[in-house]
């Protein structure tokens, strides 16, 4: 196999996503299509150009994020409308040139390298989808193991039109051959357009070998509308979950749980029903209960939830954090918060204990302030820790405390109002009532 220099074309406004968003900044699974594109792609070659129009700047600052040593190429769509103009004046590193879609997010390199023919003989070699049925492709019309011609199905004879063999839209190039041809492409049709797809023709008219390769129809899934994205994002949650499984993680109903990309999850750990893992989250050996939410954080040696929420930059490690808890941006080791809390910006050393209904109060709606609390310390129900607030170790919070000033350790902390009773209240009130 020679090296290959690789060509994505992500110009597209993609009229039918109905959205203002380029189309291949649509995500599945937490990442943009044209991520898994060239993801993919940097597996196969060190040559990666970009065609970019619609929208070009926000749609290279999104991938500039992720990667670097891509060339990025503006098309001149006035001048050079189409598949074929978007590749005109790119010149390629490498002798073969491999040409894709930005909106493909299923392809795998492994596929991809099928298409990798190390031959100046053959000019083009292109992709085939062999579907049960073909309706709505063109066709691609095989004889003797070579590519006869493209048929658009409109364009079908009565034998064309049972071909089931259609075309994937993707081609590896010999680098001589797609630089001398492409100023030979004409844009005398209904579109006004340069179609990459007449370099096909223009080599079969010559005698040239055009090769067929047989492709994955899910790898080559392209993806033109919501519903699309939708399926697409189904397949591609399938992989990820069938990937962490073979590691040995457990889930239960898998088809509930969403993961995204960036996810990890590692040792004996079990993702229940409903389960949502975003961002760069880490899960190590622990639990993750029904209808939990964990958000770019690192969750290790504990139980979550069910229906706790766990946001960004938390760590919590060796705890127990229980339904209807939310955590933000902090680092609990150790830890017990059993129910109905809120943990943000806090630092929760081990032994400590949060009773339900407490929460640190910690944004004075201009700045946010920080938490601490040490260890052994046990916070009764409904307690209010208003931040910037430090609480050493075996401290005693009774319940329905206002905490605003620092204790020492081992005090008891009581902050609540006198308890008043009235006597026979209630029947002047009400009135009697029978028993």
């Amino acid at each position: 196999m020679s090296k290959l220099s690789i060509i994505i074309l992500a110009a597209g406004a993609g009229t039918r996503m109905k959205s203002n968003l380029p189309k291949v900044l649509h995500k599945i699974s937490g990442k943009e299509m044209l991520y898994y594109s060239i993801k993919e792609a940097k597996k196969l070659s060190d040559d990666i150009h970009i065609v970019l129009f619609n929208q070009h700047d926000l749609v290279k600052a999104s991938m500039e994020k992720y990667f670097d040593g891509i060339s990025f190429h503006i098309q001149d769509f006035l001048n050079l409308p189409g598949t074929g103009g978007a590749v005109m004046g790119i010149t390629p590193k490498y002798d073969r040139v491999l040409v894709l879609n930005g909106d493909m997010p299923l392809i795998e390199a492994q596929e991809l390298g099928k298409l990798n023919f190390a031959s100046k003989d053959i000019p083009i070699v292109m992709t085939v989808l062999e579907l049960q049925n073909a309706d709505g492709y063109g066709r691609v019309i095989i004889e003797n193991s070579n590519v006869k011609k493209i048929v658009e199905q409109k364009d079908c004879n009565e034998d064309e039109i049972k071909v089931n063999s259609a075309n994937a839209g993707i081609y590896c190039f010999d680098k001589e051959f797609l630089l001398s041809h492409l100023p030979l492409l004409s844009n005398t049709n209904a579109q006004k357009e340069y179609y990459i797809t007449d370099l096909v023709e223009m080599a079969i008219n010559k005698g040239l070998i055009v090769v067929p390769v047989s492709v994955n129809e899910e790898n080559f899934k392209g993806v033109n509308s919501k519903f699309d994205l939708s399926q697409a994002e189904v397949i591609h949650q399938n992989r990820i979950k069938k990937a962490f499984m073979a590691n040995g993680i457990t889930m239960r109903l898998p088809d509930t749980i969403y993961i995204e990309e960036d996810v990890e999850i590692e040792g004996d750990s079990v993702l229940e029903n409903g389960v949502t893992l975003l961002g760069k989250t880490k899960i190590i050996s622990s639990h993750i209960k029904t209808n939990s939410i964990v958000e770019s954080s690192i969750i290790k040696n504990s139980d979550i939830g069910p229906m706790a929420r766990i946001r960004p930059d938390s760590r919590v490690e060796s705890s127990h954090i229980g339904n209807f808890v939310e955590v933000k941006k902090s680092n609990l080791f150790e830890v017990k918060a059993g129910h109905l809390s809120y943990l943000g910006d806090s630092e929760i050393d081990s032994g400590t204990n949060v009773g339900a209904g407490t929460i640190t109060c910690n944004y004075d709606g201009v700045n946010k302030y920080k938490t601490k609390i040490g260890k052994n310390v046990f916070i009764g129900s409904d307690t209010q820790l208003v931040a910037p607030l430090e609480i050493p170790d075996n401290v005693m919070i009774a319940a329905g405390s206002t905490v605003t000033k620092n204790p020492k350790s081992g005090d008891l902390v009581l902050s609540r109002t006198p308890q008043k009773s009235l006597a026979g209240f209630f029947d002047k009130f009400f009135g009697k009532k029978g028993n």
